[in-house]
């Protein structure tokens, strides 16, 4: 495809003499006034909305925290694949506990809130290894443990925890349970 040179000064005069001599008149100019709005940035809402939702989904564990479940002796737990000599180091105290909580006298809601942010911010602050102290259940109604049984169902379903047991009876015993979190 050849291109057309531009016209020249000769050309123009040459085509406004022709429209002239033909009666041709040029449309009168409108009055409008074109605005030019400018574009709206773009904001990331869902990015924003995703962001704002972490804290609130890194606090929320209901994965058998609702359930009236007993977990009957669930002393410790350990992530289908791993060693087993991983719960063996965790019951000798091979991993030094570098944080603990206590959930005595919360309540079950209190407690499950609680549980979830130490967790998380544990996770946050690289810790490898805590301790949750949940109590016995002695003196609930009809000394059923139910704190107790709650956390420990919940910890053995969390994604983060590759690894729990009874701590050393100094530690809390029965009553506390030692934790082993993911690295990094």
């Amino acid at each position: 495809m050849t291109q057309k040179p531009p016209p020249q000064k000769d050309d123009l005069a040459l085509f406004r003499a022709e429209m002239n001599a033909d009666g041709v008149q040029p449309i009168a100019p409108v009055r409008q006034v074109s605005h030019a709005r400018p574009k709206p940035r773009p904001i990331p809402l869902q990015s924003r909305a995703d962001e704002a939702a972490v804290p609130a989904d890194s606090l929320r564990d209901t994965s058998g925290w609702d359930l009236d479940i007993d977990t009957g002796d669930l002393v410790s737990y350990l992530r289908t694949g791993l060693p087993g000599d991983i719960l063996k180091k965790l019951r000798r105290g091979h991993w030094a506990i570098q944080a603990s909580i206590d959930l005595h006298g919360a309540t079950v809601d209190q407690a499950r809130t609680e549980l979830a942010r130490f967790l998380a911010e544990g996770r946050h602050a690289g810790l490898r290894c805590v301790r949750v102290v949940h109590g016995k259940g002695t003196r609930s109604p009809g000394q059923v443990p139910v704190i107790r049984n709650k956390v420990r169902l919940s910890l053995a379903q969390r994604d983060e925890v590759l690894a729990f047991c009874d701590a050393h009876p100094a530690d809390g015993g029965s009553g506390a349970v030692v934790v082993l979190l993911k690295s990094g």
